[in-house]
Formats: structure tokens, C-alpha cells, sequence
């Protein structure tokens, strides 16, 4: 059966999740543009502004299989909404505290860290929920619909964010951040039923958690997809907290700059993920996948001659056209090769994979802040390029995945 990006809309209910998530998307490119720049600003330090995105991401690591054991047992629409809110929560806290001048870099990196453990939940619950809507034969096409959403909603955050930042400040962004959530918790009450695909068999999580291991054991492929993400994350999405550092030092431009050049990255999401939507069920999922890996690491190498605005804004957008792609082959590709009702815990699996990348972040803001943002560019391209052919060759069986 061939499919088409349209497939996935044609579910009601995937079309409440669809809105939802570009809603909340707004205030995450904003608060991605926010986060980086006030960082930079209060430290005027590259490997700060790398712990920063670290530390956000460390929940992602610890509550990832957790997350996943915890939406294979419950009903994940609904948990999808208290957690939208939370997190809209804790961006008004933080808006809050900033306007009243709490501007201590720790504070913002605390509960940027803790909004991330609400982003852990998030992230798995709205994968596995995609699936359970639109099934198997649409869930390349969901995914990749489900990321355009966000990718859109996080251009248009990006390009609002360095206005806002300029004529009112980061304290109320962060308000207006927190009021993309709320809005994405009302829009996903219009999601009534759990989906087709959604499993009838339910575990504990204590015996889902005690089973994790054998889960591993006897689907190897889920461990290794884990791996290949852990690697993509380290050495490919850590590019992205570099980007303030090329907007003030190499680049010379100020936080519209900045707004700008994220929105072009994102704008290389939107262009890659479209163009997988469309391939609908495509059958050479793991070759296109090692393919996209390697693209990755050429385009982090480019940057490193890049010198001007524009070279930079459009490798920016060639790099999060990859990106975005072969993250989404990973997600497609552990859901189909795990049990229905385990899936839940293949997207905890995913998170936990992305959870790693405080290491990436951390490791190319040192290198940035020794040798420069364009050298740590080159040196992750490298590395990125060399594991995603080295893979390719020695993963016959997960090059050959349909």
C-alpha cells in the first residue's frame, strides 16, 4: 500500500495533536533562541552556553525508559495534556522571576533543566501516540507530519524571539513562551479516542521496567537504533548550541541575527522532513538512514570555512534537513521492530538516546571555547561522517531495514 504525507491527516484526532504541537512548538523556538542567548549574555562563555544546553538535556537521559514504561501503561492523550501544562508552567515561573531580576545564570539553567524533565515526557508520549493514531503503514508519514508541525511552529518562534527580546526582554518572552503551552493543552482536548494502534495490553510499570533488559536482549536491533541515535545526537544536534556563539563572535550580528539563523535551521527541517513525508512507506528506511548520517558530518565540515551570513544560513539549513530526517527514521524504525505493546517504551528508548547529548554539548562548547566554533564544527563533522560510513559497511542487517 502506498501512502502519501496527506495520510496521516486524515485522522481527526492526529489533526488536534498536529495543531497542539506547532502551538507549543512557538514557544519552544523561542525558548531555544532565549535560553542561548541569555546564557551568553550573563557569561560571555561558549562552553557555559554548551552546559546550559546540556544540563536541559540530562532529564531526557535519566527519565527516558521511565517515560517510556510509564506511557506503555497509561492513557497517553491524557497524560499528553498535564504534561503540555506543566511545562507552560514552569516557562511563566521563569519569565516571572527574570522580569522581577533574579538574572542568575544557575537559576536559568535550573529550571531550564527542570523544564526538561517535562520535555522527556513529552517527547515520548506524542511519538508513541502518533503511532497509535495513524498505524503502522502511516507512521513514517505521521512522524515526519508530527515534526513538521513542531519545525514550523519553532521557525516562527525563532524569528518572533529576537524582536521580542530586543523591545521587551527575556523575562517576557518567557510569558508568552508558557502561553504557547496553555494554548497547545486546550487545542489537545480535541483528540478524543487513544487510536487504532493504540495496545490492549497493559504491564506495571514495575514489571515493564524489570523487563527492560530482556526487551533489549531480545530485540537487538531496538539497542542497536539506540546507539545510532546516541551517536547522531553527540557528534550531529550539539551543532545547535554553537549557534549564539557564530551569531556574536564569527558572525557579528545581534539576537534578530540569531532569531533569523534559527529560523533558517528550522526552515531545513521543514524542507527535509517534508520531503521524507512524501516518500509515504518508503522501503530502504536503514539505507536512507546511514545515507542521511553521513550527509550530517559533511555539512558540519562545510561550516567550518563558512564566513559569511549567507554560507552559514544555508549549511544551516542543509544540516537540520538531516537532522531532522534521520531522527525520524530512528523513531519509525524502533516502533516497527518492537511488540505494539511496547512501544511506548522503543520512544523512552529514543529520549534515553537523546539524553546523551549533555555530552555532545558539553564537549563541543570545550572545544569551542579552546579552539574556536568552527574547528568544533569540523572536528564532530569528522567523526560523525567516519561512524555513519563505518556502521554502513559493518550493519549489513540494519542497512537493509524496509
Amino acid at each position: 500500500m502506498t501512502t502519501s504525507w496527506k495520510s496521516a491527516l486524515k485522522y481527526k484526532d492526529f489533526r488536534f495533536l498536529w495543531v497542539g504541537t506547532a502551538c507549543q512548538a512557538v514557544g519552544f523556538g523561542m525558548d531555544n533562541v532565549a535560553l542561548g542567548w541569555l546564557v551568553y549574555e550573563l557569561t560571555s562563555s561558549p562552553f557555559m552556553v554548551g552546559l546550559a544546553a546540556a544540563l536541559r538535556m540530562v532529564p531526557l537521559f535519566v527519565l527516558g525508559v521511565l517515560s517510556g514504561v510509564i506511557a506503555d501503561k497509561v492513557e497517553r492523550r491524557i497524560l499528553l495534556r498535564f504534561v503540555t501544562l506543566a511545562g507552560g508552567l514552569i516557562m511563566v515561573l521563569l519569565g516571572e522571576l527574570l522580569i522581577t531580576g533574579f538574572e542568575s545564570v544557575w537559576l536559568v539553567i535550573f529550571l531550564a533543566t527542570v523544564a526538561g524533565a517535562s520535555f522527556a515526557f513529552l517527547l515520548t508520549l506524542r511519538q508513541s501516540y502518533t503511532y497509535d493514531i495513524v498505524g503502522p503503514e502511516n507512521s513514517l508519514s505521521g512522524l515526519s507530519m508530527l515534526q513538521i508541525g513542531s519545525t514550523a511552529g519553532a521557525i516562527l518562534g525563532s524569528l518572533l524571539a529576537g524582536f521580542l527580546i530586543e523591545m521587551v526582554g527575556a523575562g517576557w518572552q518567557f510569558i508568552v513562551v508558557g502561553c504557547t503551552y496553555f494554548i497547545s493543552f486546550i487545542v489537545l482536548f480535541g483528540a478524543r479516542s487513544s487510536g487504532q494502534s493504540a495496545s490492549r495490553i497493559s504491564g506495571s510499570v514495575r514489571s515493564n521496567l524489570i523487563g527492560y533488559l530482556s526487551l533489549l536482549r531480545e530485540y537487538p536491533i531496538l539497542l542497536t537504533l539506540m546507539c545510532l541515535a546516541s551517536i547522531t545526537e553527540i557528534f550531529g544536534f550539539s551543532h545547535m548550541s554553537l549557534i549564539p556563539v557564530f551569531a556574536k563572535e564569527v558572525l557579528s550580528v545581534g539576537s534578530v541575527g540569531l532569531g533569523l539563523l534559527t529560523s533558517i535551521r528550522q526552515l531545513g527541517g521543514f524542507i527535509g522532513l517534508s520531503a521524507l513525508a512524501a516518500m509515504g512507506d518508503f522501503r530502504k528506511k536503514g539505507f536512507l538512514m546511514f545515507v542521511i548520517a553521513i550527509c550530517f558530518g559533511l555539512g558540519q565540515m562545510a561550516v567550518f570555512k563558512a564566513d559569511s551570513v549567507v554560507l552559514y544560513g544555508g549549511l544551516l539549513l542543509f544540516l537540520n534537513a538531516c537532522a531532522m530526517s534521520v531522527d525520524t527514521l530512528y523513531k519509525t524504525l524502533m516502533q516497527q521492530n518492537v511488540p505494539n505493546e511496547r512501544r511506548g517504551t522503543a520512544m523512552g528508548s529514543w529520549v534515553l538516546s537523546i539524553g546523551t547529548g549533555p555530552v555532545g554539548h558539553l564537549g563541543v562548547g570545550a572545544i569551542a571555547g579552546a579552539y574556536g566554533a568552527p574547528f568544533a564544527m569540523l572536528f564532530n563533522g569528522v567523526f560523525l561522517s567516519a561512524c555513519g560510513i563505518g556502521t554502513a559497511l559493518l550493519l549489513p542487517k540494519i542497512r537493509r531495514l524496509p
